[in-house]
């Protein structure tokens, strides 16, 4: 009897043993096989501000099409085309500008996502183009004695074309998936000239693309109100966990 007792005591061990083992092993291959997919793909949209200013501002017109294309886990090409008319008044000069630009560059997600969600708070550059034209609609000749000669105002229109501009861009913003694959976002952009093809005697108040000018500067702002639709052309799995992991949360 006691040895049919060690007998059973030690099939019954070993039998735990090999239980264990192979539940360790299945908890291993499920554990190691839980994936969540990342979605890679072509993200196309516009600048919903442009949109709005063009209905509310007489003085503006513009449209905007942007969109990144995801190379990895953090990292996005992204480009924006678009076109602008923007008529500019100051005490002394009225002037419009009209052109087209391009602007291209990268953005890095710094945002570290849950389960399934795809949101974004990244910062990037871009390098921008632009090629324009500025109407000098009119114009005023200060005169510092009025009191006996009044000031000499031209309001003869005349067109410079043939002018550009480069830039290069830091940006900064957020995008939310708001439903599935489609992204509403906001960003803020820091701006300064390259180069630029200007008159000797009539500088740019406005650049498409770059906007605003501030006093023969080379920095400039900019933000934008982006909606987007995400195309996603493949998915990716991505593991959850590791066996070493699973195996240190044992021990």
């Amino acid at each position: 009897m006691r040895y049919t007792i060690q007998y059973v005591t030690s099939c019954f061990f070993l039998f735990c043993c090999i239980f264990v083992n192979a539940q360790e092993e299945k908890e291993t291959q499920i554990v190691d096989s839980i994936q969540y997919i990342q979605k890679y793909g072509l993200r196309v949209g516009t600048d919903i501000g442009k949109l709005i200013r063009t209905a509310t501002d007489d003085d503006y017109s513009g449209f905007e099409i942007n969109g990144d294309f995801r190379l990895t886990k953090k990292l996005f090409v992204a480009a924006e085309i678009g076109v602008e008319e923007k008529t500019t008044t100051t005490d002394f000069l009225s002037s419009t500008a009209n052109g087209s630009y391009i602007k291209a560059g990268v953005d890095y997600n710094m945002y570290t996502n849950w389960l399934d969600m795809n949101n974004m708070i990244y910062s990037g550059f871009r390098v921008g183009f632009s090629s324009f034209s500025q109407t000098r609609n009119s114009y005023t000749v200060y005169n510092q004695n009025q009191f006996w000669q009044p000031q000499f105002t031209n309001n003869e229109p005349q067109e410079f074309s043939g002018l550009s501009s480069t830039w290069l861009e830091l940006i900064i913003g957020i995008k939310a998936e708001i439903v599935t694959n489609l992204f509403i976002g906001l960003n803020a952009q820091l701006k300064s000239t390259i180069s630029n093809k200007d008159l000797d005697n009539f500088e740019s108040l406005y650049i498409p693309g770059f906007y605003k000018t501030y006093d023969s500067g080379n920095f400039g702002v900019g933000y934008s109100y982006t909606i987007s639709y995400s195309i996603p052309l493949f998915k990716k799995g991505k593991k959850e966990a590791e066996i070493e992991e699973v195996k240190e949360e044992k021990e």
